[in-house]
């Protein structure tokens, strides 16, 4: 199978600029393929914590020099500027990742597209158009990025996505499936599955994990923990996922009553909080919700419609309702 060769093109002050956060925008660009080019704008030194994570993905940082009130949109024109001319000028490059929703891109995904690349956008969801959404070939929401389970509750010791868990069984399992989950078809190679993996570590060993040869190492994680499956095709080893398993299920969490819902989406609106999020699409915070908490329904906590449970919310002080300026509803973190 054919890998898609990646240009990535990040807006730091749309994407908040954390290590995890911009972690798990690799994360889902390698999945695709592989990074071939990546520049980041807007950079200051207040960024400085970046910058092991953009040495070691060879980013190219373009400074955000202070002069004006214009500065916003020299960052953006420079930003189209060195889009086209990768896309003219390398053409190795099939694929183009742009971390920004601003409907200003919209003639930039045009071009790209009519040259035949595939365009996929990431963008905060308070912060994304729906022209600029449409226009990509593939869109994702910068709160739902990740790879690997989302959580409504962090410990503090959490690891990064990409940070060695070198040995941990479980870790490496969680990260399988999310690739799994991600992939275009049902089923993916096993050689396919391991060279996805490198892309994401390239520190990856089976050996590490006591096994003699990838097969052997999936064959035991597919034994012990059961949430994906390999069959032999022909002289080829494929895996997918089990049937009715979802992504993250170790461990599953109980239902949400009328007494506990309130402290389940206290926990996720401080996750969205502590990733740097001020404000998200109700949209979102539902789906995560869900995630976690799979039989969740508005009327088993006592509600008709999820907009009730948000003005409820409202109402006890965990949130504010606010309306974007095209009128629709946001959630903004107390």
């Amino acid at each position: 199978m054919g890998t898609a060769k990646f240009a990535v093109f990040v807006d730091l002050e749309n994407c908040g600029a954390k290590v995890e956060t911009l972690t798990n925008i690799l994360e889902k660009v390698k999945i695709r393929g592989d990074i071939l080019l990546g520049k980041v704008y807007g950079y200051t030194d207040r960024f400085s914590d970046l910058k092991e994570i953009l040495l070691s993905n060879t980013f190219t940082v373009v400074p955000s020099l202070r002069y004006g009130v214009a500065q916003k949109n020299n960052a953006d024109i420079m930003l189209v500027i060195d889009a086209l001319t990768t896309a003219y000028s390398n053409p190795l490059i099939d694929s183009f990742c742009i971390v920004s929703g601003d409907s200003d891109y919209v003639p930039l995904v045009g071009t790209l597209k009519g040259m035949g690349k595939f365009v996929l956008g990431i963008s905060r969801s308070e912060a994304a158009s729906s022209i600029f959404i449409n226009a990509c070939n593939e869109f994702q929401f910068l709160e739902t990025v990740g790879v690997t389970p989302r959580r409504p509750t962090r410990s503090k010791g959490r690891k990064a996505p990409l940070e060695d868990d070198t040995g941990d069984e479980e870790a490496l399992c969680k990260l399988i499936e999310g690739i799994l989950a991600e992939a275009e078809e049902d089923e993916m190679y096993a050689s396919e599955l391991k060279g996805v993996l490198l892309r994401l570590r390239p520190q990856f060993n089976e050996k590490n994990y006591g096994s003699a040869t990838f097969g052997k190492l999936l064959s035991k994680l597919s034994a012990k923990y059961g949430t994906f499956r390999m069959r032999n095709d022909s002289y080829n080893v494929m895996v997918s996922l089990t049937p009715d398993s979802s992504v993250g299920s170790h461990g599953d969490s109980q239902p949400l009553t009328r007494e506990s819902w309130r402290a389940a989406f206290a926990a996720q609106l401080q996750r969205y909080k502590d990733d740097g999020f001020e404000r998200i699409n109700p949209s979102i915070l539902k789906a995560d919700i869900t995630s976690v908490y799979p039989d969740f329904s508005e009327k088993a906590i006592g509600f008709k419609r999820f907009s009730d449970v948000l003005k409820q919310m409202e109402k006890d002080g965990m949130l504010r309702l606010e309306l974007d300026s095209q009128k629709n509803m946001l959630v903004k973190m107390l």
